[in-house]
């Protein structure tokens, strides 16, 4: 049109402004020389383009030299001060307006939901003399995306009871509140009210509709809506559908969406990575994140840190971990609670506790979750004092400890014998549920007291676990108390009869008292129960990538290597008065054979394999996804000293800190 030399009627320019977006401005200039920018609709719609993408002091200055003002231009101004997050310029302006309206008093709802600050928020909700359905749906919609789920449905409750009807939006804001409560009765409910209305149809509320039954664990009716979206499907309605899946474990069902998906964000690859994070698939994790920043196309989020961050704590990954900590850095990432709180998580499963304690002290604001990530990093290895002296700290911090961090505390009075202070604490608790229960089973079955622990037992106000059971049976390995081994075996084979690791505790307790004939008998029940063994392994981090073995592994690339380093230890581990111990072992395998097996143990294989590829005097550190066994545990403490290594070993249940031929856990556990 101007390259035909023609300009635009000046009715035209306010149409052009709002239709022009953040370039809506660049007419002002144009309109400065032309001489119509003083016209009232002109200048209204450039203060409301000022007011939306700035500067806000232009917008501000346009309504000052209004001679006369609108209520549109108040609101204008008022709509642009809560943009940049400016209440109480917003506030000021919204007093002095003469005549306010609709628009008005809801423009203060808005802004003051976006500050989560419901309570103000609300308040002008209440004083408002007339509400439209725009009201109302700022308000539901402010305590929805806030959280307040209760109060959305509550003050939906009493829109119905106006002349007020309920349109799209509100339909939006409503099943997010009911989504995010997680009951499928109140869900049902909801849609029973819905389908009396004909706003079903509307891609929105579809949208809304899918989480709602995603949330509730509702897969076909979710899958179904997904289905029937089709062209209208937006990153919600994807990002929705995979997170459904991811939470109920159907990893293949969610990367197969993911990777159909046309156009993904941060939300979709976070979606699919703290799906692999929390599903235990903590390799994948990071293999995905690699493919996201390797395609440069999605900048991650704190949210992806932190995932990424706990997978590599999980894998006692320390060197992974450490790169993307400073991915984290160097890109600038806001380093939020949630990543401090994983860093700490990190390098507590890694065995770096003073690097755990160094992130803690850094933080600004601890929340539970940073008390509970150092209290469980202590716990998991062995330290009570440090377990107690921080869960003092996080009282006198005025953080209210929950389950977890009793968890935490009983766990390290257990792994450290402290049953005193165990019971100390235990009693302290408010009402103490099954885990805090079965934390004291643990402390007193591994202090020798299973009398004491097995009338626990009998006397607890719930229905105890495999988890109890299954402490009572280790403990009777330990102290080698076979009729409690047999009563705890006895419950578990009732409470998880498909779970082979109680057979062989219970087998391996018959093979140390030398009962032959029980061991048979555990062996053939597993075989007629069609159970096998679960595989050991064991895994060392070299060079950012994750080396797993197994028992007797031969697959390596340097297992040659790997086994004459082996022999090698075996020769030093022997003129040391090392004897192999085999007492676990069937019996009918020769006594040569015997010692070749415990010899090539998943444990063993990844210590001599980070003694070939790491530097003399560096900390080798292993990963183990069962129980270190005694004869490993001996074999490594004595490594530790010949070879002038600290070698740190994580098992299911704790960590052992290997040096010069002593243990952390004081050979108790």
């Amino acid at each position: 049109m101007q390259s035909s030399g023609l300009k635009p009627d000046p009715c035209a320019y306010p149409i052009l402004i709002k239709a022009a977006a953040k370039n809506g401005v660049l007419f002002h200039a144009e309109l400065i020389k032309t001489g119509h920018d003083r016209g009232k609709y002109i200048r209204n719609a450039l203060t409301y383009a000022y007011g939306k993408y700035g500067p806000i002091g232009a917008a501000r200055q346009l309504f000052d030299e209004m001679t006369e003002r609108s209520s549109a231009d108040w609101n204008a101004v008022i709509s642009g001060y809560w943009n940049w997050g400016a209440e109480s310029e917003a506030k000021r302006l919204f007093d002095l307006m003469p005549d306010k309206n609709i628009i008005t008093w809801t423009t203060m709802v808005t802004g003051y939901s976006k500050l989560k600050d419901l309570e103000s928020a609300r308040s002008y909700f209440d004083r408002m003399p007339n509400k439209s359905i725009v009201s109302w749906n700022a308000m539901l919609s402010g305590y929805a995306q806030n959280g307040f789920s209760d109060e959305a449905l509550i003050l939906f409750n009493e829109m119905t009871s106006t002349e007020v009807v309920p349109n799209e939006t509100t339909w939006v804001a409503v099943i997010s509140s009911c989504s995010s409560r997680n009951d499928p009765r109140l869900a049902e409910s909801l849609v029973k009210m819905l389908e009396e209305t004909r706003i079903r149809s509307n891609p929105f509320v579809k949208t809304a509709l899918l989480d709602l039954y995603a949330m509730c664990g509702r897969l076909e009716m979710a899958r179904e809506i997904f289905d029937e979206l089709g062209v209208y499907r937006n990153a919600v309605t994807w990002n929705s559908m995979i997170s459904a899946y991811t939470r109920n474990g159907d990893l293949i069902a969610a990367r197969e969406l993911f990777d159909r998906m046309p156009q993904k964000n941060v939300v979709s690859w976070n979606s699919m990575i703290v799906g692999y994070a929390q599903n235990g698939q903590s390799e994948l994790a990071i293999n995905l994140f690699k493919e996201m920043i390797n395609e440069q196309l999605i900048t991650p989020d704190d949210v992806t840190m932190a995932s990424v961050i706990s997978a590599c704590g999980h894998l006692g990954a320390l060197e992974l971990g450490q790169w993307a900590l400073d991915f984290t850095t160097s890109n600038r990432i806001n380093l939020s609670v949630s990543v401090y709180n994983s860093l700490i998580f990190m390098y507590s499963r890694c065995g770096c506790m003073n690097e755990a304690k160094k992130i803690f002290s850094k933080m600004e604001t601890r929340d539970v979750v940073a008390h509970n990530a150092l209290i469980t990093g202590f716990a998991a290895h062995g330290n009570a004092i440090e377990a107690l002296k921080f869960f003092e700290r996080m009282k006198d911090e005025n953080v209210q400890p929950d389950r977890i961090t009793y968890i935490g505390v009983l766990t390290a009075c257990s792994h450290s014998g402290m049953l005193d202070e165990g019971k100390k604490v235990f009693l302290s608790i408010e009402a103490p549920d099954i885990d805090h229960y079965a934390c004291m089973v643990d402390l007193l079955g591994r202090v020798g007291k299973l009398d004491e622990a097995k009338r626990i037992i009998e006397e607890m106000p719930v229905y105890p676990h495999a988890a109890i059971y299954g402490s009572l049976l280790s403990a009777s390995r330990i102290h080698k108390r076979i009729e409690i081994g047999e009563f705890a075996a006895k419950k578990l084979f009732e409470l998880e009869p498909e779970n082979p690791g109680n057979y062989v505790l219970l087998s391996n307790i018959y093979a140390s008292a030398g009962k032959w004939r029980e061991v048979d008998r555990i062996r053939g029940l597993m075989k007629t129960r069609g159970l096998t063994k679960t595989s050991g392994w064991s895994s060392v981090e070299h060079d950012r990538k994750v080396h797993r073995f197994t028992v007797g592994e031969r697959s390596h690339d340097l297992s040659d290597a790997i086994y004459e380093k082996l022999a090698e230890m075996k020769t030093k581990m022997k003129g040391a008065g090392y004897i192999a111990d085999k007492s676990s072992v069937l019996r009918d395998v020769e006594e040569e054979d015997k010692e070749e097996m415990v010899g090539t143990h998943s444990e063993k294989l990844a210590v001599a394999f980070g003694l070939l590829v790491s530097e003399p005097g560096t900390v080798i550190r292993v990963m183990k996804n069962l129980r270190i066994c005694r004869d490993c545990h001996t074999a490594i403490k004595m490594i530790s000293k010949l070879e002038g290594r600290e070698i740190i070993v994580r098992d299911n249940n704790r960590f052992h800190r290997f040096t010069d031929n002593v243990c952390s856990c004081n050979d108790y556990w």
